[in-house]
């Protein structure tokens, strides 16, 4: 069977125009500027995030994604800087994709109780297809299966260029939502002869949070966080519904991914320090027991700033 899986890849790699989707985080709001660009800075002081996802571990062809992120807000430029850098992993590395972006969110107070941001990031992609680990039809033996030389030629192999994106945000104390569009220049992305322009992905977000009792110096308030996020590109449609329970330094949350996946998210968070950890459970036909779910961990830190900011409002949204 696994075989067979990269004859089949191998005639999709072979075709003149073909279209790919982004690998994408379960723990949405971990690395915030990966979901949409507009939320460099929200934070305040330096904030640093790194995230590891495999997906379908029980698979030959799984998939595995790094992320790294830095965003800081700058009075000086009334807005945020970010820097991200993501590393995705399709078939046992067969196919390899590097990101790196530079990302700036302008901060807009629009009153008291209400704030806008806006943010764009410019990236540089470079994808990289390993032909060692490839096999053709004419590989094969009738009955000895893989045993001859392919007569294909390799050529290509790697693609770099140029990916731009951006996005909108508005929140207050109490709720936010946000759109997002990546890819906007649709740049192409093959690494052999033809076209595989590279598709826009919209996102829509908001959520809120809801206090539940009052916070004392004895204790914290605890809150409930109601969550909805919906993805699109090119005729692949996600629809996220998810609720997180907080209760001071631990948060506990679960998803819906249609169709799909049922999440269940666990976090700690001091504060400075964050860790999370997130599986999710396969219920399409590609169940469980085939595919193994998803195994997804984040790290955060949030470094103090040397300065306080004055009247800085920052954005009550879920940290995993």
């Amino acid at each position: 069977m696994k075989k067979i899986f990269w004859v089949f890849f191998a005639l999709l790699l072979c075709t003149t125009e073909s279209y790919s989707q982004d690998p994408s985080f379960t723990q949405f709001y971990s690395n915030p500027i990966y979901l949409n660009p507009a939320f460099a800075g929200t934070h305040g002081c330096a904030r640093i995030a790194a995230n590891y996802r495999n997906q379908w571990p029980s698979l030959s062809g799984n998939y595995v994604t790094y992320a790294l992120a830095y965003d800081q807000y700058f009075k000086t430029i009334a807005g945020g800087i970010g820097v991200l850098a993501t590393h995705d992993m399709t078939g046992q590395a067969t196919i390899q994709t590097s990101m790196l972006g530079l990302i700036y969110s302008y901060h807009l107070n629009v009153s008291r109780k209400f704030s806008l941001l806006f943010g764009a990031r410019a990236a540089w992609y470079q994808k990289f297809l390993n032909w060692d680990k490839l096999t053709f039809g004419d590989m094969i033996d009738p009955r000895k299966g893989f045993i001859y030389q392919t007569g294909d030629v390799p050529r290509g192999g790697s693609k770099g260029f140029f990916d731009a994106s951006a996005g909108i945000v508005g929140y207050s104390d109490v709720f936010f939502f946000g759109v997002a569009a990546h890819h906007l220049n649709m740049p192409n992305e093959s690494m052999i002869v033809g076209k595989s322009p590279l598709p826009i992905r919209y996102t829509a977000h908001a959520g809120a949070d809801i206090k539940l009792g009052a916070k004392s110096k004895y204790s914290n308030a605890a809150s409930l966080m109601p969550n909805v996020i919906y993805q699109y590109q090119r005729g692949f449609q996600e629809l996220n519904i998810g609720l997180y329970v907080k209760y001071s330094i631990f948060t506990a949350g679960v998803w819906y991914r249609t169709s799909d996946a049922f999440i269940t998210t666990i976090g700690i968070n001091t504060g400075m320090f964050r860790i999370g950890y997130s599986y999710d459970v396969t219920v399409s036909k590609l169940n469980n027991g085939v595919s193994g779910g998803s195994h997804e961990v984040s790290l955060g830190l949030n470094l103090n700033c040397k300065k306080k900011i004055p009247q800085f409002r920052t954005i009550s949204c879920p940290s995993f």
